[in-house]
């Protein structure tokens, strides 16, 4: 097929996703996000069996009887013995550590593997592998952050969303199955909002947020909207944050109390970033009544992060946007030193983010060399986290140590901040 935009040309990638996209919206309403990326996949073989939707587009729009005539399969291949020049590259790639081999025999043995199969029915089993495989996904990402697994983390989405359309399913398995994905789905969104994959995070977030709607998980729904404030205010929207928080708080009577609490601390957050102090101070307010109520029992699973070491933090950052802008320091830094006090090790991002923002309060506002002691802790922790989040505040902390460049040790702390946030 011919290029629109390069007469004499092929087709390009990114011509075809478009198309296809196209022919989806027009004929089912709905929007679809096939990239240039995605068809490279489907051109080497990486990935063997699109979607129903992607499947009936793209026959539609290079004129193909069926799917395998553009090579599509939803079959395993036979299982073959291994060759013995398969075993020579694998001996081969084996031996990279040892002699210093070149990485493209192991990329090579990796390439084209076989996709798992769509199943034809699912029940409540892969309802619960989709939940356990987005609680592990949510644990990892607490512990070691965004940066690192979210290659996997997609892989697993894309296969459980296959669910959606592809496998079928007694009605009684619908609304979990949806709830199970979106969980998933807020999963990944979150750890590219964490690693700055921005756009990944917004698309991701507006389809776990579809998946929470219509399964009827007002929980869900609640968690997603949530994240997705705190992004917006992350970026420099907190109008948005607000709009967000006060859309999740419609029915906040269906929301358990550590909800409402969480809900009303990212609301708290971006009233902060507005300047609107007054305001800020009773969303604070209400968070904390609400979690004087929080009964952990009643929570869904993706809502056991929110402790008190994460109510104090996540209330500590809204306090600390008051505090530098004038306001006294001291509640913030009481509830930030909870925070790092608070937090395991499970939740060593939350720890680290909290004992950033304490260094920067305290070299703001307070005794600069106190300061640098809690910078030197706080980069201990960090350089074993993948954050860039936690990057982000780093480079804020230098920031705030610029008026202090006549101590000699807060050169120390500079270099070591540049030096974290390279690597992270």
């Amino acid at each position: 097929m011919n290029s629109t935009d390069q007469p004499g040309e092929c087709l390009s990638r990114h011509e075809l996703a478009e198309l296809v996209n196209a022919h989806v919206f027009h004929h089912h309403g709905r929007v679809v996000e096939m990239d240039a990326n995605y068809v490279g996949k489907l051109e080497r073989g990486v990935i063997r069996w699109p979607g129903k939707l992607y499947r009936e587009a793209m026959r539609a729009v290079l004129n193909a009887p069926s799917d395998v005539a553009l090579g599509f399969s939803n079959k395993r291949r036979a299982v073959v013995k291994v060759s013995e020049v398969t075993r020579r590259a694998f001996a081969r790639a084996s031996a990279l550590g040892a002699g210093g081999l070149a990485l493209a025999p192991v990329l090579d043995l990796l390439d084209g593997s076989e996709p798992t199969p769509i199943p034809d029915r699912v029940g409540a089993t892969e309802v619960a592998q989709i939940r356990t495989a987005a609680r592990v996904f949510a644990s990892w990402d607490h512990t070691f952050g965004g940066g690192l697994a979210r290659e996997a983390v997609l892989a697993q989405l894309r296969w459980s969303a296959g669910l959606l359309d592809q496998a079928r399913y007694a009605a009684q398995h619908r609304a979990p199955l949806f709830s199970a994905v979106g969980y998933l789905a807020h999963t990944f969104a979150f750890m590219a909002f964490d690693a700055f994959a921005h756009d990944d995070a917004r698309r991701i977030f507006r389809f776990a947020l579809a998946c929470a709607e219509e399964a009827g998980d007002w929980h869900l729904r609640a968690k997603v909207l949530s994240s997705m404030a705190r992004q917006a205010t992350w970026v420099g929207q907190p109008d948005d944050g607000l709009t967000l928080t006060e859309y999740a708080l419609v029915r906040a009577d269906r929301l358990t109390a550590t909800e409402r609490a969480m809900l009303h601390t990212a609301h708290a957050r971006a009233l902060a970033k507005m300047g609107r102090v007054r305001d800020a101070l009773l969303a604070v307010g209400r968070a904390d009544e609400a979690f004087t109520h929080a009964r952990p029992a009643n929570d869904p699973p993706w809502m056991a992060y929110y402790d008190a070491a994460q109510h104090s933090g996540d209330t500590g950052h809204a306090l600390f946007d008051l505090a530098v802008q004038g306001r006294s320091p001291g509640p913030a830094r009481d509830r930030l030193a909870a925070s790092v006090a608070g937090h395991t090790n499970a939740y060593a991002r939350s720890r680290t983010i909290s004992h950033i923002k304490l260094a920067s309060l305290t070299m703001a506002t307070g005794d600069p060399r106190e300061a640098i002691v809690i910078g030197h802790r706080a980069l201990d922790a960090a350089s074993v986290v993948r954050s860039s989040r936690a990057a982000d505040d780093l480079r804020e902390l230098a920031r705030y140590s610029n008026r202090h460049t006549d101590i000699g040790d807060v050169a120390d702390l500079r270099r070591r901040i540049t030096t974290v946030v390279l690597e992270s």
